[in-house]
């Protein structure tokens, strides 16, 4: 793990959505991809839009960055813990989620 970027695999975070955990999850990806399937409880905030729409995130609730394989939501996962933020990178991205999709 590098310094500083928290990982998830996409089972823990399936089991904290499963028990209702707070938490945000947040789709970095765009939205032809997002259209393609996503977690219910995302937030589409494509990466190149993240710094401008920071204001969207509760600094209180951790949050779950997720991409279609995880290189993307690793940067932005860098971004919000430099900003701050308590992030985690869901691993494997979209490719890798086991639950269901919208």
């Amino acid at each position: 793990m590098e310094y500083g970027v928290k990982e998830m695999t996409p089972q823990e975070l399936l089991e904290k959505l499963e028990a209702n955990e707070n938490v945000q999850v947040i789709d970095v990806r765009e939205l032809e991809e997002w259209n393609s399937g996503h977690i219910k409880q995302a937030k589409l905030i494509p990466l190149g839009f993240l710094p401008h729409r920071l204001e969207e995130l509760d600094k209180d609730t951790p949050i779950v960055m997720v991409c279609r394989s995880g290189a993307r939501s690793h940067s932005a996962t860098e971004y919000l813990s430099a900003q701050g933020y308590d992030v985690a990178n869901m691993v494997g991205g979209m490719l890798a989620w086991p639950g269901e999709k919208e």
